[in-house]
This record gives C-alpha cells, sequence and structure tokens, in this order.
C-alpha cells in the first residue's frame, strides 16, 4: 500500500455537493463535485430541500473519493461550516457536510479544520493561479456568486482568511441578477453558462446604463428590470444576455477602481461562480493586476477548502 499522505476537503454549499483531496506537496488528485438539483423554473432551493440533497449525494462522492483514499494516509480533514467569517453566518446546508466530516476525522483520529465557504473560494483563487506571494501581505479579494457580491481585504489567518468587508451589493447579488434574467428568459438555472454563450453570439450594439455605485458599494435591482424590459420589447436573448453581462462586469469595474482610489493600486484576486466568466475576466484582466480560479475551480468546489486545510496542517504538525 502506498502511504502517500494527504488531506481531504468537504464543502456542502447550497448547489453543489463537494469532495476534493489533495497530497501534502499540494497537488489536487480529486475534485469530486454533484451539483444539487432545481426544478425547471425555479431560481434556487429551500434550505431543507438542499439539506437533503447534500445527505443523498454526499455517500455517492464518498465512494467515487474511495478508490484515491485506499491508496492514501489522510492526516487532516477540512470542512465549511458556514457561508463567511463573520458572526451569525449561518447555513442549514454546511452542517451536512460538518457532520460528515467530524466522523471522519474522529474515526481516523486526525485533526478537523473549519473554514468559511468565502474562505474556500478565496484559497481556490489563489490555487488555481499560483498566487501564494499575496499571502505576504493584506490583499483585495472579490466574492462574486449568486449568495454572495463582496469587496474584502483579505490576510492569511489560522481561520483562513480574516476579512474586512469594503463593498458590497447593497440588494441583489451579481449571479442572481444573471439567474433571474435566464429564468425569465426561459433558460435553465443556474444560468450563468447559457448567459455566457448567448451573449458570445450577440452582434448587436449594447444598451448602455449608468451603474448604480456609492464607494465601493452598488445596487443591481435596477438592471434586472431593466433587461427583463429589454427582452420584452425585442425578444433578443444574445442581446439581454450581453446587456446583462456588461453591467455586471462594469459594475465590478468600479468597485475594483474605488478599492484602488482608496488603498491604492493593488492585486485583486476574484473568485466565485460569476467569476468563471470569459467576458467579464476579459474586462477586469485588461484593467487591473487579476488573477482567477480556472472555471471548475470558480464555481463551488472543495478544493480551497482542502488546501486551507493543508496549510493548517503543515503548520501544525509539519513545521513548514
Amino acid at each position: 500500500m502506498n502511504n502517500s499522505k494527504a488531506v481531504i476537503g468537504i464543502d456542502t454549499s447550497n448547489y453543489t455537493t463537494s469532495v476534493a483531496i489533495m497530497t501534502l506537496e499540494g497537488k489536487m488528485i480529486a475534485n469530486l463535485k454533484q451539483p444539487l438539483p432545481v426544478k425547471a423554473g425555479e431560481r434556487g432551493l429551500r434550505q431543507s430541500d438542499a439539506v437533503f440533497f447534500h445527505t443523498v449525494n454526499i455517500p455517492t462522492l464518498m465512494s467515487k473519493a474511495r478508490e484515491y483514499l485506499s491508496e492514501l494516509e489522510i492526516v487532516a480533514v477540512g470542512v465549511s461550516e458556514r457561508p463567511r467569517n463573520v458572526e451569525g453566518s449561518y447555513m442549514p446546508c454546511f452542517l451536512v457536510g460538518v457532520s460528515v466530516a467530524e466522523s471522519m476525522a474522529a474515526a481516523l483520529k486526525v485533526p478537523l479544520y473549519r473554514f468559511s465557504h468565502q474562505c474556500g473560494h478565496i484559497m481556490a483563487a489563489l490555487y488555481s493561479s499560483a498566487r501564494y506571494d499575496l499571502l505576504e501581505s493584506p490583499f483585495a479579494a472579490f466574492h462574486i456568486s449568486g449568495g454572495t457580491t463582496e469587496l474584502v481585504r483579505a490576510e492569511i489567518a489560522e481561520c483562513g482568511f480574516a476579512v474586512e468587508l469594503v463593498g458590497e451589493t447593497s440588494d441583489l447579488n451579481a449571479g442572481q441578477i444573471i439567474d433571474r434574467v435566464g429564468v425569465y428568459m426561459g433558460l435553465p438555472f443556474p444560468s450563468g453558462a447559457h448567459i455566457e454563450r448567448l451573449a458570445l453570439e450577440n452582434d448587436k450594439k449594447i444598451p448602455h446604463r449608468r451603474i448604480s455605485r456609492s464607494g465601493m458599494n452598488v445596487n443591481f435591482s435596477g438592471v434586472e428590470n431593466l433587461a427583463k424590459k429589454l427582452y420584452d420589447d425585442t425578444a433578443d436573448k444574445p442581446l439581454v444576455s450581453a446587456f446583462v453581462l456588461d453591467y455586471v462586469g462594469r459594475a465590478i469595474m468600479e468597485m475594483s477602481a474605488a478599492f484602488e482610489e482608496k488603498y491604492g493600486r493593488s492585486a485583486f484576486v476574484y473568485a466565485g461562480g460569476v467569476m468563471s466568466n470569459s467576458i467579464i475576466k476579459k474586462m477586469l484582466s485588461e484593467r487591473f493586476d487579476a488573477s482567477f480560479a480556472v472555471p471548475e475551480l470558480s464555481a463551488d468546489n472543495a478544493v480551497g477548502v482542502a488546501a486551507l486545510a493543508l496549510r493548517s496542517a503543515k503548520n501544525k504538525k509539519y513545521g513548514h
């Protein structure tokens, strides 16, 4: 039997069950994910449904992980236990992952490290883009998804990252806008990949609307109404898709520019499912020192949690 050492990460977010395995050398050897089913026409899941589907998915993913685990010695377990590193941050769906992680760590007699889902996203982006140099001092990080639109100053810490919230949405999240407009046009949920594909087909001039922003905070609810009206008037899915992504991209650009106005020239880490969008990534890369996760690590995953657990295990047990 090969006694190579490794860590395992578990994440049970609102829309994906995830398990990841990483060697102590930092090599990702498994990134297993199972989306939670959302009925056609629906724009999300109730927490009770998410908990149920995670409970169904976890045994399947762990069975897939067996082919890797049989050849490894697991020395630590990492898990996302809440959405963000702030007091009161809580979602029932994460309890499924915590229950499995606690049981696994107890059975294997190894340490269990707990992080937030947001910290996992940030670390996944750093791991994917090989920007570990940013851990040497506080850096700017975006977490942009269906459930979060935040700009933080992040600094590596025992809990994953200590974050200072400096910018956010005052109403709907960027991913919510994309999904709501997509479902309105008859697209499946989540709609991000479908919106991107349609937007790339657009050959018409995109209507320009001023971003609703105050400092580093933005407002997205207005663009939902504008996009729906544009679709009602034109029935042009590519144009509406391009309009939505252009607005979201420019909003993130303005938040980034406002950050640099306050804190000076900065490197930005853009994490979360929305940041897998090629159109928005191109807009940001042309203007800022921008780092992104590869698409499979932009969407919900457990790789960032595994990487954080690896760092904690090394610091505490291996002295690295």
